[in-house]
């Protein structure tokens, strides 16, 4: 295509899929750009970011500057909810190119007499844009730069920084050049930072045998509270279907009294938009979300997209489900599990439109009349991610405080493009990650590389569905140290509780499943009780809000250690008024002492320089100031979570 531009604009970041899908932030956070700005010749090049909320009816321009090897850089502060977007825009300017070439003409003692005229041209637009007063010095630089008599004060003036400032204000873009526009996704700080704790309401009574409530569950909250969790995630509350029931250890025959998995949701009860009976009333479970927000918590609901064989859509919307040649319907599977008291819904079916519109009005049902602002999402990636795409953008075209936590452990790329669509968090490998090498590359991926920019990673231990074989059988040791990783690697944490802080790790023989699960049945628990990983978990939560530098991911650096069973890690806030160490263990069973260096050029002082590092687990400090410090941890307290004081 013939145009008469000739700046060329590459390489603009921060973008995702060329652009396809908005990069994320949170209120109040910066978006860095960078660009690679070039053109013909040796002109001088300036650049611009133009942003805006997607509401506003005017731009705001932030400029940009250069960089080695012709990049420019500039950034901007999202500070509204909802969509932002932003293009790069570059161009010659002519204007600086003059001042540039007179000063080198200055400099080199050369008469400038015709240069001079040449700048009257570069001033005479500008009248009608500046200032009073900077119109009237414009108006003498132009006297000056006509008038040979006024020489000297001419040739000053035209190298002045006085004179480049104006000029900077206001840029003559001649035939700029401007990139396609890239959004980006603005949430509230709790899509950033969260902490989670996730129980089976049916199993919060305090009376063995008996099936929890959601009174139950409100008892409880003050303990949920005081350990510092954020976020109370319930698995399915609603009718569990009888057909097909589940019994105790995923056994495919229900024994009588056996209350089967809250995954086979519906039954004649009802279905996505009803309550388990036995768990209590819509208004039991409105009391229960409202005293949790008194107490700073959100409830987290399931949004769990399936129906048990009697789920009411079964008989009602048939079309829904694929039905084989016999009259049945395949039952869910993901291999080896088997999960025959669920039926898969078809999304293929033709009558997908009322399909889609039928599966939002259940998201916004419980959102508008009860308050849920928090989903956490079965098996996404089980369902077409533009289905996801659609009804996330829908939910919060009206309410864009929800976040949707994603529950997809499958292969990479799925992950990626669940939370391309839109997806606010998303559970990870982290599950699996024990060694030293393995953390540290999984880290440096998720917050080195471009997945930064959309993909927040939730760090659970363990979940109803995983049992890792990393705590089968696990002492209190090995508890303390995957909590600890996973509170002050990820700025989102969660545990499936009590069952983590209690030890609970009996396991199916082979797999990674717990045996007794709770899938299955109900459990009883000392709900009273307290623990040294419990006073832990509460201590390590309340510095999680104390410091800012936990409540976020990417500001990340792995330091040396000389022992690969001792990992340490520098993180810090945006700001850097918050720096924080990490130093832990990933020996459960033996003392070990390392040697840890620490990252004097990012904490900006040099070898000598006294720093003083204070313990905020045990309040003890330490006085440093060589490059290299000695460590020493025991499986009592395998973690120094150190405050930099410099």
């Amino acid at each position: 295509m013939q145009n008469q531009r000739r700046v060329i604009l590459e390489n603009i970041a921060p973008q995702v899929d060329n652009g396809i899908f908005p990069i994320k932030r949170i209120v109040g956070q910066s978006v860095q750009v960078t660009a690679d700005v070039l053109a013909d010749g040796h002109d001088v090049l300036e650049a611009a970011i133009q942003y805006k909320f997607e509401k506003d009816k005017k731009w705001t321009e932030v400029r940009m500057h250069a960089l080695p090897n012709d990049a420019f850089s500039g950034q901007f502060t999202v500070e509204k909810q909802g969509k932002y977007v932003y293009f790069v825009e570059a161009w010659v300017d002519y204007a600086l190119n003059w001042q540039y070439g007179i000063t080198k003409k200055i400099n080199d003692h050369q008469h400038v007499k015709s240069e001079l005229l040449e700048g009257v041209e570069y001033l005479q637009p500008l009248l009608t844009l500046v200032s009073a007063s900077e119109k009237k010095y414009l108006s003498e630089l132009m006297t000056w730069f006509s008038d040979e008599k006024y020489y000297d004060e001419a040739i000053k003036a035209a190298v002045s920084e006085e004179l480049k400032a104006v000029f900077k204000k206001y840029p003559t873009k001649l035939l700029a050049n401007q990139s396609q526009e890239y959004s980006i996704y603005v949430d509230r700080k709790k899509a950033l930072f969260s902490t989670w704790y996730e129980f089976f309401p049916r199993s919060a009574s305090s009376v063995p045998g008996k099936h929890g409530t959601f009174k139950d569950c409100e008892a409880l909250l003050p303990r949920v509270a005081k350990m510092g969790f954020d976020t109370l995630y319930f698995p399915p509350v609603h009718p569990i279907g009888e057909v097909n029931r589940k019994g105790k250890n995923n056994a495919t025959d229900a024994a009588p009294g056996d209350v089967g998995s809250p995954w086979g949701i519906g039954s004649h009860h009802g279905g996505h938009k009803a309550l388990h009976p036995e768990l209590g009333t819509l208004d039991d479970f409105k009391s229960l979300v409202n005293t949790a927000k008194e107490l700073g918590i959100e409830i987290a609901m399931d949004f769990a997209l399936q129906a048990a064989p009697d789920h009411p859509w079964v008989k009602e919307h048939p079309q829904w489900f694929k039905w084989r040649p016999d009259g049945t319907v395949q039952y869910a599977e993901n291999p080896p599990k088997k999960y025959q008291d669920i039926l898969p819904i078809y999304f293929e079916t033709p009558d997908w439109k009322n399909l889609w519109d039928e599966l939002l009005r259940c998201a916004l049902y419980w959102i508008e009349d009860f308050g849920i602002r928090v989903y956490r999402v079965d098996n996404p990636h089980t369902k077409p991610f533009y289905f996801w795409g659609w009804l996330i953008a829908e939910v919060k075209k009206k309410h864009p405080d929800v976040l949707f936590l994603s529950e997809a452990f499958t292969r990479p790329k799925i992950m990626h493009e669940l939370a391309k669509q839109g997806f606010t968090q998303s559970y990870t490998y982290f599950t699996w990650r024990n060694s030293k090498s393995e953390l540290q590359a999984y880290l440096t991926e998720l917050t080195q590389t471009n997945q930064k920019e959309f993909f927040r990673p939730n760090f659970w231990p363990n979940t109803p569905d995983i049992n890792p074989f990393a705590l089968q059988g696990a002492n209190e040791s090995m508890h303390l140290q995957k909590y600890f990783l996973a509170a002050t690697l990820s700025s989102s944490v969660g545990i499936y509780g009590p069952v983590f802080e209690f030890m609970v790790t009996d396991a199916v023989p082979g797999k990674e499943e717990y045996y007794d699960s709770e899938k299955y049945q109900i459990r009883h628990w000392n709900w009273q009780q307290e623990n040294k990983i419990t006073l832990l978990i509460t201590k390590i939560n309340s510095l999680r809000h104390e410091n800012a530098a936990l409540q976020q991911t990417n500001n990340i650096e792995f330091c040396d250690t000389d022992n690969d069973q001792i990992i340490a890690y520098y993180k810090y806030d945006d700001a850097k008024t918050n720096e924080l160490l990490m130093i832990a263990s990933l020996d459960a069973y033996y003392t070990k002492q390392a040697w840890v260096r620490l990252p004097l050029a990012s904490l900006g002082v040099g070898e000598g320089h006294p720093i003083t590092v204070v313990d905020l687990i045990t309040g003890n400090s330490y006085h440093w100031d060589k490059e290299w410090n000695f460590v020493e941890l025991h499986p009592a307290l395998p973690f120094h979570l150190f405050k930099i004081i410099k």
